[in-house]
C-alpha cells in the first residue's frame, strides 16, 4: 500500500461534508461503520470516502468493490463516484457482483460454461409442487417460491428446513414436511435442468472462493477494499458471502440504519450492524444524524413514531435533527370510506401541482400494492399523471426501446456536436418535440419518456468533460441493465416496501388502519408489529416537505364504519385533530391488567398477553403438538380458500401449544380467540391437542 499526505493537502474533496460525515469519509482505512439515519446524507458520505481512499493512495479504484442492495442504488452509487473523479471503482448489488465473479471462475472451476441463470422460478416451482402432490395455483406458487428464498437467504438446507421454520415462527404455506419436500424437489429440478436462480448465484460464489484457495487469492488480489450499503438488510447468506470476498482482512466500510430493517420476512437481519464492533472492537463508528432531507416538521413526527418502538437496541437509537428551514405541519385526514380517502388525496395533490410542486416529487405510498386502484381511478379524474411502480419498466417501453435502437445507430458515427444537442436531434426522429403534445394522456408519456432520455444526456455532460454520443449511449446500456430508470414526469404510486431509498417534496401515505398498517397477520407478535412501525417511519422520512396521513373508517361508501386508524397514529396527532379524542370505549377502558400465569407479574407486551406469560419466564412449548397446529391450519386454510392467518396466526398457535387447552371455556381465555373462532373451530383445536 502506497502512502500519501493526507487529504487536509488536497483542498475541495471533503470541504462540502459536516464534521460528522467528514469523520466517516476521512477516517483510516480498516472498519469502518456509519450508524446512518434517514436522510443524513450516507451515500454523500461513502461516496466521498471512497474517493478520499483513491486520492489518499490507500487503494487504486479498481480494487474497490461497493454492494448495494437495489440496482437503482448501485446505479446513483457509480454516478456519484464518476462526478468525484472516480471512474474505476464497482458499484453493484450483491447479485450483480455475484454473477460477474462466477461467470468469469466457473469455467476453470467447472470446466464448462456457466449454467443458465432462472429469471423466474415459478415454473420450476410448478413441477416441484406438483410432484409432491400439491396444487399449482399462481398464489400458492409464489408463496411456495417465496420461502424457498427464504430458507436459501438463512443458509437452511431442505433437511434442516422443518426444525428451522418452526425455530423462527414460519407461517408456511403448506405443512412443514411438504414444505420441505417441494424444497428439495425443486433444487432437483434446478439442477437437472442446469440452471440457477439468484439465490444461487451468491451460493455458488460463495462455495467457489471457500473451497477453491487459489480462486480466492486472485480475488483477494483484485479487490481489496470492500463498502456495504444499507448493511442492515444483510441475509445470513450475504454476509457469508463477504466473508468470503474479504478472507480475514478487515478494509470494510458498512452504512446503515437498524430503524430501517424492513426485510425480516426474507431473512434480513441488523444482527450484524448492530454487533459490528464486536467483531472488530477496533472499527471506526460514525452516528449521522443530522437530516438533510426534510423540514424539522417532518423530522419531529418521524422521531416520534420510531421513538416509541419497543426494545429498541443501543445502535438504533438515533435522534435526527432536523437542518432544513421550518415547513408545513403534516396534516392528518379521517374519512368514511376509501373512496372518499381517495378523493381527498387527488384533490390534494392537484392543489399541490397547482402551488408549482412538480409531479414527479408527490408520492402516494401504501402498504399492499391492491390498494393502488382506488388512487389510479381517482387520479385520473382530476387528470393527474401518475406512474405505478413495480409497473412496466421504463427501459420495456416501446417509445424507449425505438430510442435506443436510434441512439446506437447514430453513435456508430456520431455528429460533431455538442452531445444534448445531439441526443435531441436523433430522438426528433422518434417523436421528440420542441414543446409537449396538448393535452395529456398516452401521447404526453411517451413524450416525458423521451424527454427524460435528453436529461440523462444533460447530466452526463455536467458531470463528464469530453461526454459524446457513445459514452452517452453505453450509460445507457448500463442504466438499462441495472435498471436504473431516469424520472419521469408524474406523479408515483408505490408501497412502501418499494419506497425504500426513495424521496419526494410531498408524500401521502394512505389507508393507515388497523389490520393494514400494521398488517393484519402482524398481529400478536410484537416482532412483527415493529417491523411494521419500521416500514411505517420508512414512509414518513421519505418527504422532504409536505405529508399526508390518511385513514378511512369503512372500505366501501355506505359501508360499517367501524375500523380504527393504526395503533402507530397514537399520540401523533394535534390535540385539535377530532380523531384524536378518545372514544368512550376507550376513556372507560379499564379493569385488571393481564398477570403472568408462571410468576404472577405483570404482562405489558402483546405476545405476553397473547401467551399469558412473562418474557423472563420460561416457555413450556411443545414443538411437536405446534408443528402438528400448523399442518391443521395449513389443511383447514385451504379447505376455505383464506390465507391461513385468516384461520390462527401463528402467535395465537403458539399460545394454544403453550397453554394446551382442555376445553372451550380454557380456549376462549386466550387473547385473540374470541367466541366466533371457538364456535368454527373450537372442537377441530381441541381434538388435535388431544392427539
Amino acid at each position: 500500500m502506497v502512502d500519501a499526505p493526507p487529504t487536509t493537502n488536497r483542498p475541495g474533496l471533503l470541504d462540502g461534508l459536516d464534521p460528522e460525515q467528514r469523520a466517516a469519509a476521512a477516517a483510516p482505512r480498516g472498519p469502518v461503520c456509519v450508524l446512518a439515519g434517514a436522510g443524513t446524507g450516507k451515500t454523500r458520505t461513502i461516496t466521498h470516502r471512497i474517493a478520499h481512499l483513491v486520492r489518499s493512495g490507500h487503494v487504486s479504484s479498481g480494487q474497490i468493490l461497493a454492494v448495494t442492495f437495489t440496482a437503482r442504488a448501485a446505479g446513483e452509487l457509480r454516478t456519484r463516484l464518476r462526478a468525484l473523479g472516480v471512474e474505476g471503482a464497482q458499484a453493484l448489488t450483491f447479485h450483480a457482483a455475484a454473477r460477474r465473479q462466477l461467470r468469469y471462475f466457473w469455467p476453470r472451476v467447472i470446466g464448462d460454461r456457466m449454467w443458465d441463470l432462472v429469471e423466474g422460478k415459478l415454473r420450476l416451482v410448478g413441477q416441484a409442487a406438483h410432484r409432491v402432490g400439491l396444487g399449482t395455483e399462481g398464489e400458492f406458487l409464489r408463496d411456495l417460491a417465496s420461502e424457498i428464498e427464504w430458507a436459501k437467504a438463512s443458509l437452511i438446507s431442505p433437511d434442516d428446513y422443518p426444525a428451522a421454520a418452526v425455530r423462527a415462527q414460519r407461517d408456511t404455506p403448506t405443512s412443514l414436511k411438504q414444505m420441505a419436500e417441494v424444497y428439495q424437489a425443486y433444487e432437483t429440478a434446478k439442477n437437472s435442468a442446469q440452471v440457477l436462480d439468484f439465490d444461487d448465484l451468491l451460493l455458488q460464489t460463495t462455495a467457489i472462493l471457500e473451497e477453491h484457495g487459489e480462486v480466492a487469492r486472485e480475488f483477494r488480489e483484485r479487490y481489496r477494499c470492500f463498502v456495504v450499503d444499507e448493511y442492515q438488510d444483510v441475509t445470513p447468506l450475504q454476509q457469508r458471502l463477504l466473508d468470503a470476498w474479504l478472507g480475514g482482512r478487515d478494509d470494510l466500510t458498512v452504512v446503515g440504519d437498524a430503524n430501517q430493517t424492513i426485510y425480516s420476512f426474507g431473512g434480513a437481519s441488523p444482527r450484524p450492524l448492530l454487533e459490528f464492533t464486536r467483531r472488530y472492537p477496533e472499527a471506526t463508528v460514525v452516528r449521522l444524524e443530522r437530516d438533510y432531507r426534510s423540514t424539522p416538521q417532518v423530522v419531529d413526527l418521524a422521531n416520534r413514531v420510531i421513538g416509541a418502538a419497543r426494545n429498541r437496541p443501543a445502535g438504533s437509537r438515533l435522534q435526527l435533527i432536523g437542518q432544513r428551514p421550518a415547513g408545513p405541519e403534516p396534516r392528518f385526514g379521517e374519512f368514511d370510506d376509501e373512496q372518499s380517502e381517495a378523493a381527498a388525496v387527488a384533490a390534494r395533490v392537484r392543489y399541490l401541482l397547482d402551488a408549482g410542486v412538480s409531479a414527479s416529487e408527490i408520492a402516494i405510498l401504501y402498504r399492499v400494492n391492491a390498494q393502488s386502484e382506488a388512487y389510479e381511478q381517482a387520479l385520473a379524474e382530476v387528470g393527474v399523471p401518475y406512474l405505478v411502480r413495480g409497473g412496466e419498466r421504463f427501459f420495456d417501453r416501446r417509445e424507449v426501446r425505438q430510442a435506443m435502437v436510434a441512439l446506437r445507430t447514430a453513435a456508430a458515427d456520431p455528429p460533431p456536436t455538442e452531445l444534448v444537442t445531439a441526443v435531441r436531434s436523433v430522438l426528433a426522429r422518434v417523436g421528440l418535440t420542441d414543446q409537449p403534445p396538448p393535452g395529456g394522456g398516452a401521447a404526453k408519456e411517451r413524450w416525458d419518456a423521451l424527454l427524460s432520455l435528453v436529461e440523462v444526456a444533460e447530466e452526463l455532460a455536467a458531470s463528464l468533460d469530453g461526454a459524446n454520443l457513445p459514452r452517452y449511449v453505453a450509460e445507457l446500456e448500463q442504466r438499462a441493465a441495472a435498471q436504473h430508470p431516469p424520472t419521469v414526469e408524474g406523479v408515483t404510486l408505490a408501497s412502501l416496501h418499494a419506497a425504500k431509498g426513495l424521496e419526494w417534496d410531498a408524500v401521502f401515505l394512505v389507508g393507515l388502519a388497523e389490520g393494514t398498517m400494521p398488517i393484519l397477520h402482524a398481529d400478536g407478535d410484537d416482532n412483527a408489529i415493529e417491523e411494521e412501525r419500521r416500514l411505517f417511519y420508512v414512509g414518513v422520512t421519505r418527504a422532504r416537505e409536505h405529508l399526508w396521513l390518511s385513514w378511512s373508517l369503512s372500505r366501501h361508501p355506505g359501508g360499517r364504519r367501524n375500523r380504527r386508524r393504526s395503533r402507530f397514529l397514537y399520540g401523533l396527532l394535534p390535540e385539535h385533530h377530532p380523531a384524536a379524542r378518545p372514544t368512550r370505549a376507550q376513556a372507560a377502558k379499564g379493569g385488571p391488567k393481564p398477570r403472568c400465569r408462571v410468576c404472577e407479574g405483570p404482562l405489558l407486551e402483546t405476545m405476553e398477553i397473547k401467551l399469558g406469560r412473562c418474557g423472563r419466564c420460561p416457555s413450556n412449548l411443545d414443538e411437536q403438538l405446534f408443528a402438528r397446529l400448523k399442518d391443521w391450519r395449513t389443511n383447514r386454510a385451504r379447505e376455505l380458500k383464506v390465507p391461513a392467518f385468516v384461520v390462527f396466526t401463528d402467535a395465537t398457535l403458539l399460545a394454544i401449544a403453550e397453554q394446551q387447552p382442555a376445553d372451550r371455556g380454557a380456549l376462549v381465555a386466550i387473547s385473540g380467540i374470541g367466541p366466533s373462532k371457538v364456535e368454527r373451530f373450537g372442537d377441530e383445536v381441541l381434538a388435535v391437542i388431544n392427539t
